[in-house]
């Protein structure tokens, strides 16, 4: 499998698919390579792209050197970027369309950005995360306890009481426990993005590249109302919601709003 090494010698994995203009995928919270929704998505992207697939810092097969900071996952996309050739587009979904955002600042390399549901609370259509939300899930780690953290997550995101215990009996809660501990960078990533308050332009004054934002239709509408608000919030960027889809979107449905987008950008 392929690595690179980023800027503090952290080895990061990744994989590629298809043919065309480079695309990396950017995930979100507790996913990697094998475990959520981009190897599906790369799947459906690779008729069109050459698909960068990655393990973030800590996730699958990738290493990750402490103490961990944003500008050390942005140095990792970095790496990748130029494995790719030193320009691609990026599709980030939830906490990864935040990082995506993030790096699009700092990273001329990329050129257009996809972004689906930051994870964001930018108004009361719900009630906000607490302001101990990140010290408490970074308690329960320390203290050995990943399902804890795990649980309080699920729980945060709106997944059932019910059904959260009954996910903790199925295979796939290993692979979640195992990137337990990489749930407070995605926390630390989104910072005071979820206390209920409009979001900062400030934060993405620097991003030069066109966006798309996406929502679901069927989504809870303080996520949509977030997804608007970030395309508010960058410089350059539109939204559009791609109808019937949830905060788990389906590649057969998200593939080709990225495609058209993409596309559309490279004739001209």
């Amino acid at each position: 499998m392929p690595t690179v090494t980023s800027a503090d010698g952290t080895t990061i994995t990744y994989e590629t698919h298809g043919a065309g203009p480079a695309l990396i995928l950017v995930d979100g919270a507790m996913c990697y390579r094998d475990n959520g929704p981009n190897r599906g998505l790369a799947t459906a992207l690779a008729d069109t792209f050459t698909v960068y697939l990655y393990d973030r810092r800590g996730r699958g097969e990738s290493g990750d050197t402490e103490p961990w900071t944003e500008d050390r996952e942005i140095d990792d996309l970095q790496a990748v970027l130029t494995a790719a050739g030193g320009q691609a587009s990026v599709l980030g979904t939830s906490s990864g369309a935040v990082l995506a955002a993030d790096a699009a600042a700092k990273l001329p390399g990329i050129t257009r950005l996809a972004l689906y549901e930051p994870p964001f609370i930018v108004d009361n259509t719900r009630a906000p995360r607490e302001a101990t939300f990140i010290a408490d899930t970074e308690d329960l780690i320390a203290k050995g306890d990943r399902s804890g953290a795990i649980k309080k997550f699920m729980k945060h995101v709106g997944v059932p009481a019910a059904i959260v215990h009954i996910m903790a009996f199925t295979p796939p809660w290993k692979r979640l426990k195992s990137v337990a501990h990489t749930l407070p960078y995605d926390l630390r990533i989104l910072g005071d993005t979820g206390r209920g308050a409009p979001l900062d332009p400030a934060r993405w004054h620097a991003v030069t590249a066109p966006a798309l934002v996406m929502d679901g239709g069927k989504s809870p509408q303080y996520m949509r109302n977030a997804a608007k608000a970030f395309s508010e919030a960058l410089p350059d960027a539109r939204y559009r919601t791609i109808p019937g889809q949830t905060h788990i979107v389906k590649a057969a449905a998200l593939a080709p709003v990225v495609k058209d987008f993409l596309t559309a950008a490279n004739t001209h």
